[in-house]
């Protein structure tokens, strides 16, 4: 039997026939990158190769000096006995999958970085891609996840905002500060029923810029909540913020405030009411259990590997099927 194309190392995910790391959790010499989320991308390795519309996001995350290659979508590039090519993901702006074939066995593995299939105006949709063995997520992977339409949530959104306009509260929206803040501005672009003027918190406004640079659509913010004259400015607004924000002496600068977080994890009962959000919002830029299942039957893999995590529910399920599926660096206690 040959050796796996991929394995799991110090660093996570390793391919030694190519000297690559795909998203590695330390600095190595070459990392193949998804996307730009800061669990994803390490500073001080030594190359980063990642999509191209996502290059900027990356080189932001590396850090200043940092080699950045950018790739096109479906370029290939060869490393040792692997070629490599990126392909949409649709998790956010630049986020690919990775197909990795071992040219001389022809075998094909494709890690599916993190990725969702709802829409999405600031991305390129998820691409389906075969391949002999599936590497994917598994952030939501139990029957329980499900998502509603992304538009109806926004809809939502501007309704609950509304509500707070009319009685002078300034409405937060916790999300994170890249790809779902700006996810949110991209669905709000163009829209006449906006019931006041949209302010950002400095983490994510920064990315916006980049968003906004690659050519992407965003609805127009006001500026930086930092920078408002007064908390009377504020009063009928959105504010985009990071979860870091949450209790710190910058919401004092808000006034009277209703709070909501926009994620998947809103779908389980009472955790809104835990985190004391006044609202959740079921806005999630992973796959759910459908589109899981779906995903992995589209790959017409034979077999489907997990990671990082999170995935034994999900592999059981797919066993229970009759199919080849594990959770990567279980055996090792990862």
């Amino acid at each position: 039997m040959t050796a796996e194309l991929l394995t799991v190392g110090a660093g996570g995910l390793v391919c030694a026939r190519a000297g690559v790391h795909v998203d590695p959790a330390e600095a190595v010499p070459r990392a193949l990158i998804t996307h730009a989320h800061a669990d994803h991308v390490r500073p001080d390795a030594g190359e980063y190769w990642c999509a191209a519309p996502g290059a900027a996001l990356v080189a932001r995350r590396a850090g200043a000096g940092a080699t950045v290659h950018a790739v096109a979508y479906g370029e290939e590039v060869v490393f040792g006995d692997v070629k490599a090519s990126w392909h949409p993901a649709g998790h956010m702006l630049g986020s690919a999958q990775i197909r990795l074939e071992d040219t001389v066995s022809g075998e094909v593995w494709v890690v599916a970085g993190d990725y969702k299939r709802a829409s999405d105006p600031t991305c390129r949709g998820f691409e389906p891609v075969r391949c002999d063995v599936f590497v994917s997520e598994a952030t939501f992977g139990l029957p329980i996840y499900r998502w509603p339409d992304p538009i109806d949530v926004i809809d939502e959104l501007v309704g609950w905002w509304r509500v707070g306009a009319a009685a002078g509260r300034c409405s937060v929206v916790f999300a994170y500060a890249v790809g779902k803040s700006q996810r949110i501005l991209g669905h709000l672009a163009g829209r006449g029923d906006l019931p006041g003027p949209v302010w950002l918190h400095g983490a994510p406004a920064v990315f916006c810029e980049l968003y906004r640079e690659a050519g992407v659509a965003l609805a127009e913010t006001a500026g930086l909540v930092v920078d408002a004259p007064s908390k009377k400015a504020l009063r009928g607004a959105l504010v985009l913020a990071p979860l870091s924000a949450q209790g710190t002496a910058w919401m004092k600068r808000l006034g009277p405030v209703q709070t909501a977080f926009a994620s998947g994890w809103m779908r389980i009962r009472g955790t809104r009411r835990r985190k004391g959000y006044d609202r959740g919002l079921l806005l999630s830029d992973h796959a759910d259990w459908p589109a899981l299942l779906c995903t992995i039957d589209e790959s017409g893999a034979g077999r489907v590997r997990f990671w990082p995590g999170h995935g034994e529910a999900l592999a059981r399920h797919l066993r229970g099927q009759g199919r080849d599926a594990r959770v990567m660096g279980a055996e090792a206690g990862r």
